[in-house]
């Protein structure tokens, strides 16, 4: 995937009417600056709310939009996103894109009908904001948002084809699981291995260049932002800073509420420093591509496959295959060593192998790492940790800090959700807003 980068050349950054007594001696540069500079207030208007997002990945972004998009008519809101490494510089910019409500054994992930349909409303934004409708064959792929081709998953073990055929029967009507045999499957996908003689298709799941989404989510914010500072009755500002995060405190006071997405780095932070309750597991993907004088090449609408190693293939001759788990890695370096990189070879290319053998006509690339923030297995799976965090942090401040975190390896399918559900808490400053599911693992944290 390219390196981020900026869909719009940066605007210099107009004076910000605050006091920013702490940070003098900061440096607050810019990368972006959405809406143009609001003129005065009327008279009578009230004071800007100001909000601080930490982070410019799937959860942060989300944040963002609904911060700009739920907050109250007439009003003026300032929306300020923190991220040394830009837009879908972290671990999102690196994930593996693939879209379904489900499990990897198919079954229905909790609430996965209302994680599903927020995700889609934010693509289907970001889409808008890209002016593109995504690929689906006719377009050119190197220019292409999302696949809509569907996810392939055919099981290599006796226990996993049981599962599958169990969790089968009950499925969202929006992204619907539909068992093939070895026939169909591979008049989907030429050259696939179906050991069992089954599959499951999920037609209307998506592959997603993260990247490419997060910087058309991005435009699809300033653009919010743009046409409501256009407006007489509301004022919206929306701004990207490419600066380091040391610590909470040089927020305090400056902002009426922060929100913190950080991701693995979360944990890093002084003030949560051994109080999330979060595993940091770094993960490796590889890229393919099919050598230029190769004749054949991957159909234009065969679905990506999804098995022990997952394949998103984004175009005829481009492939990730990923990914590699790495449990409690510090490591957040992107950049992948050729030890690494050979060691996440060595591990992938046989669990590809096992379901799509042409892959090994395929030239190795480059490998991308990032660092997955897990969060506890709960009784309803491996949930986002969401909610207030100004009795987690323990110190008095005038800022109200909140937490999105522990997206974990399902990110893409979590973010729609837990970003409209923490700025609806945010604006009314009432954390029962988000479901108890969300916000429990509090009560556990503070038990122990």
């Amino acid at each position: 995937m390219p390196p981020p980068h900026s869909t719009h050349p940066p605007s210099p950054l107009p004076p910000r009417p605050r006091l920013l007594q702490s940070l003098g001696s900061c440096s607050r540069r810019a990368a972006t600056y959405a809406a143009s500079s609001p003129s005065p207030s009327p008279p009578g208007w009230p004071r800007p709310l100001r909000y601080a997002v930490l982070g410019a990945g799937f959860a942060g972004l989300s944040v963002a939009w609904h911060l700009l998009k739920q907050s109250p008519k007439d009003s003026r809101v300032s929306v300020d996103v923190y991220d040394e490494n830009g837009v879908g510089g972290g671990a999102s910019g690196v994930s593996g894109g693939l879209l379904h409500p489900y499990s990897p054994k198919a079954k229905l992930l909790w609430r996965g009908g209302e994680f599903w349909k927020e995700s889609m409303d934010l693509l289907r934004s970001a889409e808008k904001a890209n002016g593109t409708a995504g690929s689906d064959g006719a377009s050119r792929d190197d220019e292409a948002l999302i696949w809509r081709r569907g996810i392939l998953r055919p099981p290599t073990t006796e226990k996993a084809a049981d599962i599958l055929l169990e969790n089968a029967q009950s499925c969202l009507q929006s992204c619907s699981l539909q068992v093939l045999d070895s026939d169909a499957a591979q008049r989907l996908i030429p050259g696939l291995r179906v050991p069992l003689n089954l599959a499951i298709y999920m037609p209307l799941a998506l592959n997603i260049n993260p990247r490419k989404y997060l910087q058309a989510l991005f435009s699809a914010c300033q653009n919010v932002a743009n046409e409501a500072s256009a407006s007489s009755s509301e004022q919206k500002e929306f701004n990207l800073y490419n600066e380091h995060i040391d610590n909470l405190h040089q927020f305090s006071g400056d902002y009426d509420a922060v929100i913190i997405c950080l991701g693995g780095k979360a944990s890093s932070l002084p003030e949560l420093t051994n109080k999330l309750p979060l595993r940091t597991c770094r993960g490796v993907i590889a890229e393919f591509r099919l050598p230029s004088d190769t004749v054949e090449k991957y159909g234009s609408r065969s679905p990506s496959i999804l098995s022990d190693a997952w394949l998103a293939f984004q175009g005829p001759r481009t492939v990730s295959v990923g990914s590699t788990w790495q449990w409690k890695s510090d490591n957040h370096d992107p950049s992948v060593s050729d030890e690494e990189a050979r060691s996440a070879m060595e591990e992938l290319l046989p669990k590809a192998s096992a379901v799509y053998p042409g892959i090994s006509k395929w030239d190795y690339v480059r490998a991308r790492a990032g660092i997955r923030a897990m969060p506890p297995l709960t009784a309803n799976g491996s949930l986002p940790l969401l909610g207030c965090l100004n009795d987690v942090i323990g110190e008095r401040s005038n800022s109200a800090f909140w937490l999105v975190g522990g997206l974990g390896a399902r990110g893409l399918l979590y973010h729609g959700l837990a970003g409209k559900l923490t700025a609806k808490a945010v604006i009314s400053s009432d954390e029962n807003m988000i479901p108890s599911e969300f916000t429990c693992w509090k009560a556990v944290k503070a038990s122990r």
